[in-house]
């Protein structure tokens, strides 16, 4: 019983990291620019297809072909791969804000969401003109041979999974703290006219917001690839728990969104383990009893408006 538990639990990180990466760029997004991208699962989808394109690429093959038929790319062409595919997702995100966002930001009413949610149906239909609805078996940079440790076993790729979306968490906290971007992004956050003010470019710092906020769901489409396959609908359910797990920990507050995205996958893992048709049903009803006590989240704080 130990060793499955153990095993739950490792599972569920190496998932949650997908998940906190996501809730990480949504409370990115929102903080900066007040706004959603409710695309963001279509953005995981994309994510995970651009690298599997840019791999076969680089193997010689053509661009709308969904199989390497037993072809391993090396380590090199997992890299140049997952550079083309941030690149491109952040490219994306600049498409989004610049067309379906800063046209209606600071409007009545919630267009963006509409925009946003209409983007997604047309990248995800785009999509499925190149690549088809069939899901694409990705290979893994580090193999698929399971490590067995003390009676429990784990895919490499899990690993790579957890501890790429770890360094990612502390880079982006120490860029927040430390630097003077992560300075100009808490202004803007805190208050866009008075940052405004004081000669921060605000219009530049929403567009990074959303730059930044793609590419991590970029990348986490890139990793969670060789561990779910890869698909163009997988990314809905994942949006959707980092959504969720985002909600948890409270979109103010990146720390909270990523605690909440990890807690989410392992929560999910463990109900997995019990019984799997109650997974969905457990996962979203504890974020429906947190928002019911606690409406920012577990560690959000309270908005306050002066008149």
């Amino acid at each position: 019983m130990t060793e499955a538990l153990l095993q739950a639990l490792i599972s569920g990180l190496a998932v949650g990291g997908a998940y906190a990466l996501v809730a990480l760029g949504f409370s990115v997004t929102f903080t900066t620019t007040k706004t959603l991208n409710f695309a963001h699962g279509e953005f995981v989808s994309a994510g995970a297809f651009i690298g599997m394109s840019a791999l076969l690429l680089i193997l010689g093959k053509p661009l709308t072909s969904t199989t390497f038929a037993g072809v391993v790319p090396g380590v090199g062409a997992q890299i140049l791969a997952l550079m083309a595919a941030l690149v491109a997702m952040g490219a994306l995100g600049w498409l989004l804000y610049v067309l379906g966002v800063r046209p209606f930001a600071g409007q009545p009413g919630m267009s963006w969401v509409m925009s946003t949610l209409g983007f997604g149906v047309v990248l995800e239909s785009v999509g499925l003109a190149i690549w088809g609805p069939k899901p694409v078996v990705v290979p893994s940079p580090v193999g698929d041979s399971v490590i067995r440790v003390l009676g429990i076993g784990v895919r490499p790729q899990e690993i790579l999974m957890l501890g790429v979306a770890v360094i990612v968490m502390i880079a982006f906290d120490l860029v927040m703290r430390k630097t003077m971007v992560g300075k100009m992004m808490r202004a803007v956050a805190a208050n866009g006219n008075v940052a405004s003010l004081m000669g921060i470019n605000t219009g530049a710092v929403m567009v990074g917001a959303f730059v930044v906020s793609s590419a991590l769901a970029g990348l986490s489409g890139f990793l969670i690839a060789p561990i779910a396959q890869a698909s163009l609908f997988m990314g809905v359910t994942i949006g959707l728990k980092g959504f969720s797990g985002a909600m948890i920990g409270g979109l103010t507050n990146p720390r909270g969104c990523v605690i909440g995205g990890f807690a989410l996958g392992v929560i999910e893992s463990m109900v997995n383990l019990w019984q799997a048709q109650w997974r969905e049903i457990a996962v979203f009803a504890i974020v429906i009893l947190v928002l019911a006590f606690r409406p920012t989240g577990l560690f959000g704080s309270r908005l306050v408006e002066k008149v």
